[in-house]
């Protein structure tokens, strides 16, 4: 499995040219951690190969389209975690691509041996770039503006800690960590954005409401210590072991006092419709569409998101009594 896991590794690596922002957003976060926390790697203990693609604000120029594809494994009989994650991001004339390998290191924990508390710590590097020839100047001649393409490359890293059991998972990881000091550094700061550390909080637990239907509530909190304090409330209803049908509230909450921030600020972000539906046992589908309930609504066709994740079941026997819903 590990030959396997090194060569996906090197054709993503292949694969990784391109440019570079702050944190994209998925909605179907769920069906892949370790874009969020790198303490998710190994989780599903198979070679778990997980892809985005997003659409967002339809119908607006310029408007955000993100895809991520990532892979990981177990190694060391379930005791470490290995992964490795490239996105890429674009926004107008900005564009963003990050790639990060992670490393857990998972600790069997209390009576269950399905109970495993994670550490995980991912280090990569994120590009960013600004195409001058798609920005319109106001006055002519702006040295702020530039005529061509800038980039700049910058190492980074992220760190988290995962505790999941055959019933309840939660998660705190917080990344860029290390490229907001080497751009601020570099004084780029007038073409890029600084990329700061996000903050992340999740948690969420399996209820069987009989044999065949299953309920799954979770959270995520984000947060940036610059912006307002996200909260996702999400609720999925399995079918089956096979077909998740479910949905998502995003707002704004307020955890601390962010005077920086403007005081008229809309809470309300989106709501969110998703659907995933196992084509095989090893293969998942999912798509979430999100609508604006902001003033964005009147402007926007809403946001669009397709998921495929694939697992690669070995041929030998794993620790796995439950499956792996989260």
């Amino acid at each position: 499995m590990i030959k396997k896991v090194l060569l996906l590794f090197a054709l993503l690596m292949a694969a990784l040219v391109g440019r570079a922002q702050q944190d994209a957003q998925y909605s179907q976060y769920m069906f892949n951690g370790v874009y969020i926390n790198p303490a998710y790697a190994g989780y599903k203990e198979q070679l778990n190969i997980h892809s985005f693609y997003r659409n967002q604000w339809t119908g607006i120029t310029g408007s955000p389209k993100s895809m991520s594809l990532a892979v990981d494994a177990i190694a060391n009989q379930g005791n470490v975690g290995l992964a490795f994650q490239v996105s890429s991001d674009k926004l107008g004339a900005e564009s963003n691509v990050s790639a990060y390998a992670s490393y857990a290191y998972r600790l069997r924990v209390g009576q269950s041996e399905d109970s495993r508390l994670a550490f995980g710590l991912g280090v990569g590097v994120i590009q960013q770039g600004l195409d001058g020839t798609k920005l319109n100047a106001r006055d002519a001649g702006d040295n702020y503006i530039p005529v061509n393409n800038q980039n700049v490359i910058a190492p980074d890293a992220r760190a988290g800690v995962f505790y999941s059991d055959d019933r309840f998972y939660a998660g705190f990881s917080v990344d860029n960590l290390i490229a907001q000091y080497i751009i601020n550094k570099k004084n780029l700061s007038v073409y890029f954005q600084t990329p700061k550390a996000h903050y992340y909080l999740t948690a969420g637990m399996l209820l069987p409401i009989n044999e065949e239907v299953q309920l799954k509530p979770s959270f995520l909190l984000k947060d940036d210590r610059g912006g307002p304090t996200s909260l996702d409330l999400n609720a999925f209803v399995l079918f089956g072991n096979r077909f998740w049908v479910g949905g998502s509230y995003r707002t704004a909450v307020k955890l601390y006092n962010k005077s920086y921030l403007q005081n008229d600020l809309q809470k309300t972000n989106s709501i969110v419709g998703m659907v995933d539906f196992y084509v095989t046992p090893t293969i998942r589908v999912g798509y979430a569409y999100d609508q604006s309930i902001s003033k964005l609504a009147g402007y926007s066709g809403g946001s669009h998101e397709i998921s495929i994740g694939v697992t690669i079941r070995p041929k030998e026997i794993i620790r796995m009594l439950t499956p792996r819903y989260f």
